[in-house]
């Protein structure tokens, strides 16, 4: 079974797999913030992150692999009354307007270093000029500290290692840190990696 078989298996096993909440990342970094714009949500699963954008007056735009996962977010908007864009497409190759958008979201897209590169230069190409790129995901340290999910750790993220990654891609890394999550129904929190950027002005 393909990596995309098995997500549209995922989501079609159950109805809303992360909820129709945004991440609270997410939340709490955009949710007090003007919008500026277009905004861009890669690997956007079922959209809840690209149509909370979208509620708060960003032009927003998701992309995913998951045919599953793109037809629920589009049903989600709808019955929001939300004028969200999705689009079903790989990220890792996919191909954005050049310079559109003012904000890049990536949350929780864990996959290896080779295919993470390619979505930090897709994101580099999306961005205009000084536009944001924010990135949630679940760090290497959470194997062995946190809690929950991918127990593999090569797709796992290090603050560090993508800020020189980013710094390659030709974006000004702002923050790179360890976030803690409580976990419904756990004892122990969940560890991810959080990471600020934006585009260098050419």
């Amino acid at each position: 079974m393909s990596k995309r078989e098995s997500w549209n298996q995922r989501y079609g096993e159950s109805e809303l797999v992360w909820g129709s909440d945004p991440n609270r990342f997410v939340a709490e970094a955009f949710g007090e913030v003007a919008p500026a714009g277009q905004a861009l949500d890669l690997a956007c699963g079922e959209g809840r992150n690209t149509i909370w954008l979208a509620e708060k007056g960003w032009t927003a735009t998701g992309v995913d692999f998951s045919q599953v996962a793109i037809e629920r977010a589009r049903r989600l908007a709808a019955h929001r009354g939300v004028a969200a864009r999705f689009i079903e497409a790989d990220v890792t190759d996919w191909i954005p307007e050049a310079g559109a958008y003012a904000l890049v979201l990536v949350a929780y897209l864990q996959v290896p270093t080779k295919d993470l590169v390619k979505v930090w230069a897709i994101a580099a190409d999306a961005l205009e000029a000084g536009g944001e790129l924010f990135l949630i995901g679940h760090a290497r340290r959470n194997l062995t500290e946190g809690t929950g999910g991918p127990r593999d750790p090569e797709v796992l993220w290090e603050p560090g290692v993508i800020a020189q990654q980013l710094t390659a891609a030709g974006f000004e890394v702002e923050l790179a840190e360890h976030v803690t999550r409580v976990v419904d129904g756990s004892p122990q929190s969940a560890i991810d990696a959080r990471i600020r950027a934006r585009r260098a002005n050419d």
